[in-house]
């Protein structure tokens, strides 16, 4: 049976615009995250909740990670990650990690200047 994430609203002041944001909810969903995609669609996002490492082994793109703490501020962030890396970590505040595709955090002001 295949599964669809669910897709909710997202505002992150300081960041992009989000048009769509897929909530890995299940399983799952959180297991395959975004592999086996070639991207995502300007706008979009995948979200995991309660999550406070990441890692981006099998994917075939690099990412712009945020880290979001329980009232959706940024905590943490990484630009261009690239495939391969074991461990990203967002930090005991984390509460939830966003992944996006690469330039969304470089087409915004600096939300944590010096905290990447």
């Amino acid at each position: 049976m295949k599964t669809t994430p669910l897709s909710i609203p997202l505002s992150i002041p300081g960041l992009a615009p989000v048009r769509e944001c897929l909530v890995a909810a299940t399983i799952r969903s959180r297991m395959r995250g975004l592999l086996g995609r070639d991207g995502l669609p300007e706008g979009t996002v995948m979200a995991f909740p309660g999550c406070r490492l990441l890692h981006t082994v099998g994917m075939r793109f690099a990412l712009d990670i945020v880290f979001l703490d329980a009232s959706c501020r940024v905590v943490r962030a990484f630009e261009n990650v690239r495939p391969g890396r074991l461990f990203i970590w967002g930090g005991l505040g984390a509460r939830t990690a966003v992944e996006a595709r690469t330039g969304w955090l470089l087409r915004n002001a600096d939300p944590l200047a010096g905290s990447r």
